[in-house]
């Protein structure tokens, strides 16, 4: 069958690769996904069995469950933000979808959308498939992966029509201060930008509150903010996301979304509004159980002589080792059994680093440290 050229030209995901090296083992320890291993509260299971027992199989509104969006607005007053239900938030399938339809809606052919490497790696075909130009923005180890404005400066942003923006960050677990925000701010009202803000790890910050630039002055306006249930409620299957923004863009992505998903899934729906009611107490617990893991590999790769910053939010660690990263991944899956993904697959700034997910139990964060310590004595 002929395939349109722009599926052809789509790369295959460099994660994936990785993790089809992983399972043609049975001996391997994966550090490479970007899944929380707990299962959903209870709670939102139970809501979730419950609303399907009782028959509630049906569409619900394009935007959502009206109780829902009602939900959601609620819990964004814990981050000093105000949307209404009813104009400005959208339901999706999952935060991608959320991204994809921001995409759709805020670019049109031939558009720059400036992106700071290294991150999640869905966001430069999702702009390619839009029409879009991917512009690159490097961010520094040094500055420990914020995005700043010289680097906004030195990309040449000042051109761009559009900004992603994915703090706490995939793959680096870099998180961005009120004040840091600001500057990104002041460049995007100075060159009249709009801002996509991925902020799916928002409740997964430690030591500090989440920052939003959508807070910045004169910013909630340009910036659609893109969340979802699938990492602080460890709901990833369920597949349920949410964007909050100006009535005009949420209206914008809802026509796309209802004539290609017509509703997010409805069961999930239930569960969500169950997690945002009554599981505040088991997110909590999460957190505190990835902020051990997360002091214990950072610890652990500082001590073997990889550099790693502290990473303030999100599940993963971003170790410098030093040299060809994808040659270190591959070599340490085949002589000790441990998959990580090699930062490269992440872009512009990646390079000699790994993506190191501690979404994975102490046990066997510890016996997956032991073999790496092993590996790099010995390599």
């Amino acid at each position: 069958m002929r395939l349109s050229e722009r599926a052809r030209d789509l790369p295959e995901s460099g994660i994936r690769k990785f993790f089809e090296l992983a399972e043609a083992r049975d001996d391997v320890i994966s550090l490479g996904v970007g899944e929380p291993d707990f299962s959903a509260p209870w709670a939102a299971r139970t809501a979730a069995i419950d609303s399907l027992e009782r028959g509630k199989t049906s569409y619900t509104s394009n935007r959502g469950m009206a109780a829902l969006r009602e939900r959601i607005a609620d819990h964004h007053q814990r981050y000093d933000q105000s949307y209404d239900p009813a104009s400005e938030i959208l339901v999706t399938t999952g935060a991608s979808e959320a991204v994809d339809l921001a995409f759709r809606a805020l670019v049109d052919p031939g558009d720059t959308v400036a992106v700071h490497e290294p991150t999640y790696i869905s966001y430069g075909p999702g702009i390619e498939l839009a029409g879009g130009e991917r512009l690159t923005v490097p961010t520094r180890a040094a500055d420990d992966f914020a995005l700043t404005r010289s680097s906004l400066e030195a990309a040449g942003a000042a051109d761009a029509d559009l900004l992603v923006l994915c703090y706490p960050n995939n793959p680096t677990g870099a998180t961005m201060t009120d004040e840091e925000l600001a500057e990104v701010a002041a460049f995007c009202r100075e060159n009249d930008l709009r801002v996509i803000a991925d902020e799916i790890y928002a409740a997964l910050t430690y030591g500090t509150d989440h920052a939003s630039i959508a807070n910045q002055p004169e910013m909630r306006e340009r910036t659609v903010v893109v969340n979802g249930f699938s990492k602080a409620y460890a709901m990833t299957g369920l597949r349920l996301g949410y964007a909050l923004g100006p009535t005009d863009a949420i209206d914008a992505m809802n026509r796309i979304h209802q004539y290609t998903m017509l509703s997010a899934p409805t069961t999930p729906q239930y569960a969500a509004i169950e997690a945002l009611d009554r599981c505040d107490d088991e997110v909590a617990e999460m957190v505190d159980e990835y902020n051990r893991r997360r002091r214990l590999v950072v610890s652990r790769f500082n001590e073997m002589g990889l550099d790693t910053f502290e990473p303030g939010g999100a599940f993963y660690a971003f170790p410098d080792c030093g040299g060809d990263d994808e040659a270190f991944a591959e070599e340490l899956l085949e002589a000790q059994g441990v998959a990580v993904v090699p930062g490269s697959v992440f872009g512009a700034g990646a390079e000699g680093h790994l993506r190191v997910s501690y979404a994975t139990s102490m046990r066997e964060l510890k016996e997956a440290t032991d073999r790496i310590a092993t590996f790099v004595e010995n390599r």
